[in-house]
């Protein structure tokens, strides 16, 4: 579905058509594993008349929607893109792109270094400025009053988010580990492809993404650190998204502690089961208004809960972080 849209959304609510088409069209950016990336260097070029435009309209509370992939971060970014208040956007990692040449994990508009952390040092005031100019300009463009960024490898550069924006509010999104794991060796499958050159895959270009987990984030964990090494030689996709799927949700249990004010935990499974109690839970905590009855219409038309996956065998080095993690969020 072009811009995630579907029947549903556009005739519950019409008008945001245009907001989502926008998103799409001239902020999010085209990644490596996917079609149309021709019209990248339109974006780019939009992006960079956008920096030297003043500030058009004022960021306040923006949202970031946190977690691993395949986690339902973009069904729950979708959900909350109904509100009238909101402008969605689906991880805009050209926009991201343009503010920090240096976040560019998968390799879709740069294949020079990246960083999987960044820290509050990395915003400058360049780039404060430019992330205020070319946010402010989306808010201005698509009619919208707040923003809701999906990007779920944000997780690991809160302090980086926070420096930009100081008021942000963080969802973390966690989801069953067995479920995410094999949804994302899922997607590998059918979604990679290899052009006789480079690999493109969940793990980017020829696993730049892989390289740069196992190197940069995994070296921080002592029960997972002694493997790295071992961890460059993997091929399992499984095993892999676990090793991602891990480190990530443990990052996220630190956020509760280090901003319980800005981050809230949300845990798929019941977001699908429970969807307008626990939708009604995330508005109050994005101080977003609740009585908005087209956007509860669409939680009820659109949020179901998934059949579980069934377990499989990981690799020994990672089993028992793997179910500590889970037992950590809640699993059992």
């Amino acid at each position: 579905m072009i811009a995630q849209l579907d029947a549903s959304y556009i005739k519950i609510r019409p008008w945001k058509l245009w907001n989502r088409m926008i998103s799409y069209a001239l902020f999010e950016g085209r990644p490596v594993t996917t079609r149309g990336r021709w019209i990248n260097p339109l974006v780019f070029a939009h992006f960079a008349v956008g920096k030297r435009l003043p500030i058009q309209k004022r960021i306040e509370k923006p949202v970031f929607i946190l977690g691993t992939g395949r986690s339902g971060t973009t069904i729950l970014g979708v959900v909350l893109s109904m509100h009238r208040d909101v402008g969605f956007l689906n991880e805009p990692k050209a926009l991201w792109h343009a503010i920090h040449p240096g976040e560019d994990l998968v390799g879709s508009y740069n294949r020079n270094h990246a960083q999987y952390r960044l820290n509050a040092s990395d915003a400058s005031d360049s780039v404060i400025q430019n992330a205020h100019r070319i946010y402010g300009m989306y808010l201005s463009v698509s009619f919208s009053g707040r923003i809701v960024d999906k990007y779920p490898e944000l997780i690991f550069r809160v302090p980086f988010v926070k420096a930009i924006f100081p008021d942000a509010k963080f969802i973390f999104l966690a989801r069953n580990g067995w479920d995410t794991c094999q949804s994302i060796a899922d997607w590998s499958k059918h979604k990679g492809k290899d052009t006789g050159k480079e690999t493109h895959d969940w793990w980017g270009v020829n696993q730049r993404k892989w390289r740069l987990l196992t190197n940069e984030i995994v070296k921080e964990h002592s029960d997972l650190s002694p493997y790295v090494s071992e961890m460059a030689t993997w091929a399992h996709q499984v095993n892999m998204a676990a090793v991602e799927w891990i480190v990530t949700m443990r990052e996220g249990l630190s956020l509760l502690q280090r901003f319980p004010d800005d981050t809230h935990l949300v845990r798929y499974e019941t977001l699908c089961s429970e969807p307008r109690k626990t939708m009604t839970q995330i508005l109050e905590f994005l101080e977003l208004d609740q009585n908005d009855k087209q956007f509860f219409q669409y939680v009820n038309t659109t949020l179901h809960p998934a059949a579980a996956k069934d377990t499989y065998t990981l690799n020994q080095v990672i089993r028992k972080p793997f179910h500590e993690t889970m037992c950590a969020l809640g699993y059992v």
